[in-house]
């Protein structure tokens, strides 16, 4: 692409970022570098330090999505020394925790007969989500592993579950910022060709990512699937919010229900109290009578 890049004098609004999740496969799988950059910045190395990566479950670009090809994570094999496992999620399908510990779990049975278990590769698996995942407790970047719940001790430093929240890039630590993790979520959110200019301007990996996300813009058959998997997308939300909306209004029925129970409870009791009251003043007359 060279100093000539088209994306240096693009303008307006783009159509395509990386937060499509075609998208952001297709740029990983079509530029080695950029898959170098993002990875050692998340994995908090020099881009020199990763001598090979390979992507080792690459889809054919361009080709049709189905029910069978529809999860796009990315699976990354890194100096042949630990495995990474990368996903984009922009709609709360609120099945994150699980999701991830399963893509976790899958990729560490990774051994054939005859191997040893102290030839178990490390797994991390990365996820890089439009929304916060735990409200109570926001975080830009949040690393996670097992540890002895008493004394903190780490139990094995071959699993590790991280999570990028892009909508938190304000709450970015002096070590995120030390590895350009927040500019890489800049990269993300970016919506125009002028602001992706503006945050890739002082790093190689992220200008190869924005040189190839624009190739990739121009390309009809990268747009229709990421024109896919948008819409894909904002059914997904519609059937969340509709989901959401019908267990809201559950709850509320239910709540109203037992509301209106107490009510009843509340009227029948005060009414057992007036008929007791009624009877003691008829016994009381009947007294007075005889």
């Amino acid at each position: 692409m060279g100093n000539t890049a088209p994306i240096m004098v693009a303008k307006g609004k783009i159509d395509y970022g990386l937060t499509n999740d075609y998208m952001f496969r297709a740029i990983l799988q079509k530029s080695r570098k950029t898959l170098i950059g993002l990875a050692s910045a998340l994995l908090h190395l020099n881009p020199e330090d990763i001598k090979e990566i390979e992507i080792t479950n690459p889809i054919i670009l361009g080709e049709s999505i189905n029910a069978k090809t529809f999860i796009l994570d990315v699976n990354i094999l890194l100096n042949n020394s630990r495995m990474l496992n990368l996903e984009m999620q922009v709609n709360n399908l609120h099945n994150w925790e699980n999701r991830s510990l399963c893509y976790l779990c899958s990729d560490f049975s990774q051994l054939n007969k005859g191997d040893a278990y102290e030839d178990i590769k490390p797994v991390i698996n990365i996820g890089i989500l439009d929304y916060t995942l735990f409200e109570d407790a926001p975080e830009f970047y949040a690393e996670f592993e097992l540890l002895n719940k008493k004394t903190h001790r780490r139990y094995s430093d071959k699993l590790g579950i991280s999570v990028l929240d892009l909508t938190q890039i304000d709450m970015a630590s002096d070590e995120d910022k030390a590895f350009g993790i927040d500019t890489w979520a800049a990269v993300f959110k970016a919506k125009t060709w002028e602001e992706l200019r503006m945050a890739v301007q002082s790093n190689e990996y992220m200008k190869d990512a924005a040189e190839t996300l624009y190739e990739l813009n121009s390309d009809e058959t990268i747009r229709q699937q990421c024109e896919a998997r948008r819409r894909a997308e904002i059914e997904e939300k519609h059937m969340q919010d509709k989901l959401k909306k019908l267990e809201e209004d559950k709850e509320n029925l239910t709540r109203e229900k037992t509301e209106l129970h107490i009510k009843l409870q509340n009227e029948i009791s005060e009414t057992e109290k007036w008929k007791a009251k009624y009877e003691q003043l008829l016994a009381a007359q009947a007294e007075k009578k005889n």
